[in-house]
């Protein structure tokens, strides 16, 4: 069985990692937080000192960063992953980043003979915990297939979108998506509070028409209940719709809607609340309309 590298420890990366392990694979982690690598050593994961160490020791190594300059730097910086890695290993990149960076530091890997994949996950910590993730991966198909098995062990759904970057490409897609069903959601149900109408009502009258989504199903609860705990935090969502928004402008795409749901989410921040789930989108409308939908 594949000895699997795990880099990023954080609110995906953990519940991904357990999963490996429950699944029968021998990990090595590494994480700047000590209590998270402690965590997994005491479900028998080995400890890894440096990305390089991570490397040298692994025929795949997974990793699960905040963006594009935590992956270069763990890559390409001192005793990074190319130090270490060996021809034939595989660099399989989970986060989401800039998808010319995933095709930069695929260049640089393949001049060792190290292969890559770029493969975003998306789903938040519920489904990183139970394992029903979805993966949109990009690179070549014998790559691809031959690491399936690693990816389907943490997800419930594994699909190549093609090339290097295809991934992080679908992944922005995804996003985009996400995002201005969010804002949409929150556009009605502030209107239906408004107007006096109960909101978990409406919630449940148009869940199973055209209105109804799997952003709807998941998020509506969570907003009527108040709960704007992460999950998926507003700065990561930033995040991506920034690296949305550069990729469109480097190929003329432009994403009016996109850089609206952006501006939107940067008020949030500055409103102290880039730390909260991306539905407390919901309380940019409720500031505007000064009402408050809940229950």
């Amino acid at each position: 069985m594949q000895k699997i590298g795990f880099i990023g420890l954080g609110i995906m990366g953990k519940p991904m990692s357990k999963n490996l392990l429950k699944a029968g694979y021998p990990l090595v982690v590494l994480d700047r937080n000590p209590n998270s690598v402690a965590e997994l050593a005491a479900l028998g994961a080995e400890v890894g000192a440096t990305p390089a160490d991570v490397a040298a020791r692994c025929d795949v190594i997974i990793t699960m960063l905040p963006n594009s300059p935590q992956v270069k730097e763990v890559v390409l910086g001192e005793h990074g992953l190319l130090e270490g890695a060996r021809a034939g290993t595989v660099l399989v990149d989970m986060s989401s980043i800039a998808p010319l960076v995933s095709r930069e530091l695929a260049a640089a890997l393949a001049q060792k003979g190290v292969e890559m994949l770029d493969a975003p996950v998306s789903g938040g910590e519920p489904k990183a915990i139970d394992g029903s993730l979805s993966v949109m991966v990009g690179g070549k198909s014998d790559v691809f297939e031959a690491c399936f098995p690693v990816m389907k062990a943490m997800a419930g759904s594994v699909v190549r979108a093609g090339d290097i970057g295809a991934g992080n490409i679908t992944k922005l897609a995804n996003q985009v998506i996400v995002a201005l069903n969010i804002a949409a959601m929150s556009e009605a149900l502030v209107l239906a509070s408004k107007a006096g109408v109960e909101p978990e009502l409406v919630f449940e009258a148009i869940r199973g028409g055209l209105a109804g989504s799997t952003v709807l199903n998941a998020k509506a609860p969570l907003v009527m209940d108040r709960k704007f705990d992460p999950g998926f935090r507003i700065n990561l969502h930033i995040k991506d719709l920034g690296n949305a928004l550069d990729t469109a402008h480097e190929i003329g795409a432009p994403l009016p809607l996109t850089a609206a749901v952006m501006e939107m989410m940067q008020a949030l921040k500055v409103d102290d609340l880039g730390e909260a789930d991306h539905c407390a989108l919901i309380r940019y409308y409720e500031k505007l309309a000064k009402t408050e939908v809940s229950r």
